[in-house]
């Protein structure tokens, strides 16, 4: 089966193909085509002539044996005789193949190889192993189970059923460290007390918020209530269920404020304000700031905070009903 082949700008600067005549050199070229993933093919002019030069009658089975001849003769081809199936058979191979043809996926072995270029492939030599033996691997470096007892490892005996460490592995002292109490561990591989006492009182986890509170040894600061909760209440004293549109941007502005540190009773304080007043949810900040900086009642000492601020004087159908408070 012809297959695709590369032709180098070289092979039209051969002395060698110089040396032949031109129907040899297209004879050449087109056998690069004709051999097979390894420069080979069947010797076989009048084969040859009907795939090289089927539109060319003059140049037949004659033409082409010509042609091979002068090629072998520059070392260009090699051609040779194998016995095969009781029978001679006539191969050929270009000699300079492996030299100007790079194959990717060649194809498997299917004519024999050349006796003058080529030599059969000796089996594959059987993997050497070389095994290591043990007093070699002890002598490099190797960890033995008495070299690690000697550098302090936890031996069989020092392990209890449950995973603690006993009193013989309390006693095992490791070069420049010292070996854990048995006091120090309980029975289940807990911290018992005498363990943290000894280092002083308990002062709580390490790591804190420096702007955190202490409450205790290990007390844990008090937690603002998130957003949803506030938002849950929110919605329950209100006379129907607000759209969830109007309670999910209502949460994300709770949030922010609680997330800047601002007094979740101010929050809720802010909260009441746009209950009653029905705003849009972007407001909230804005109530909240008055819920935690405006003077509620009148500019004049004397009256409650639900008295509103000063407003004008009306004539209202029943003066003592409107002015109540203040009268």
């Amino acid at each position: 089966m012809p297959r695709i082949r590369t032709i180098k700008p070289e092979a039209f600067r051969s002395e060698s193909l110089a040396a032949v005549s031109l129907s040899a050199e297209r004879t050449f070229l087109g056998l690069l085509t004709e051999a097979d993933d390894h420069g080979r093919f069947r010797d076989q002019p009048a084969v040859l002539a009907g795939a090289l030069w089927s539109y060319r009658p003059g140049h037949g089975a004659l033409g082409v044996e010509d042609d091979l001849t002068q090629l072998a003769a520059h070392n260009l081809v090699c051609r040779y005789t194998v016995h095969e199936d009781g029978e001679n058979r006539r191969y050929a191979h270009i000699v300079t193949w492996r030299k100007h043809q790079r194959i990717n996926r060649p194809s498997g072995v299917r004519t024999p190889p050349c006796p003058h270029h080529e030599t059969p492939a000796a089996p594959a030599a059987p993997p050497v192993t070389t095994v290591v033996p043990e007093p070699a691997v002890r002598a490099h470096g190797a960890f033995t189970e008495d070299a690690v007892r000697t550098h302090g490892g936890l031996t069989e005996c020092s392990v209890s059923p449950h995973g603690a460490l006993t009193q013989s592995a309390a006693h095992d002292k490791t070069a420049g460290q010292a070996a854990l109490s048995e006091p120090s561990l309980s029975t289940h591989g807990g911290l018992s007390e005498p363990s943290v006492s000894p280092h002083g009182p308990d002062l709580g986890p390490r790591n804190r918020d420096l702007g955190t509170t202490v409450w205790g040894a290990s007390a844990p600061a008090p937690q603002a209530p998130p957003a949803k909760q506030l938002i849950t209440e929110y919605a329950a004293a209100c006379t129907h269920t607000p759209p969830s549109k109007v309670l999910d941007h209502l949460e994300r502005e709770t949030a922010r404020l609680l997330a800047e540190g601002i007094d979740p009773d101010h929050v809720r304080a802010g909260l009441a304000r746009h209950r009653v007043k029905a705003l849009h949810p972007s407001t909230l900040p804005s109530l909240v700031h008055e819920a935690m900086n405006a003077q509620g009642g009148l500019d004049r000492p004397g009256f409650p905070a639900t008295v509103p601020a000063r407003r004008a004087w009306a004539n209202p159908a029943d003066p003592a009903a409107a002015y109540a408070e203040e009268l």
